[in-house]
């Protein structure tokens, strides 16, 4: 079983940048990472997602902005982001992907407004 918990979320101005953290219980070095968010009435959809090989991906509308990384050392993995916009307030979780089995943390909520 894998335990995540985010943090790193809070208020910011439009075009600011926060970063989130993602600590997880076990080792993540085979371990598929990625972050998903939430909009209020909306499906929670992929964000950013990093391989154990360190391959990224990331949905169209992030690009450019966001970026996922992994501290194998630290059980941690990152997401960037910057030049936010309103449109990037959401609930970020973190979900992990071993053995076939799904793990999600417990949210942390960013909100984007000036």
């Amino acid at each position: 079983q894998v335990q995540l918990v985010e943090s790193g979320g809070g208020l910011v101005q439009p075009g600011g940048s926060l970063r989130l953290s993602c600590l997880a219980s076990t080792n993540i070095f085979n371990i598929y990472m990625a972050w998903y968010r939430q909009a209020p009435g909306k499906q929670r959809d992929l964000v950013a997602a990093v391989t154990a090989s360190s391959s990224t991906d990331y949905v169209d509308s992030v690009k450019g902005r966001f970026t996922i990384s992994r501290d194998n050392a630290k059980n941690t993995v990152y997401l960037q982001m910057d030049k936010l916009t309103p449109e990037d307030t959401a609930v970020y979780y973190c979900n992990a992907r071993k053995s076939g089995y799904s793990y999600w943390g417990q949210g942390t909520q960013v909100a984007v407004s000036s």
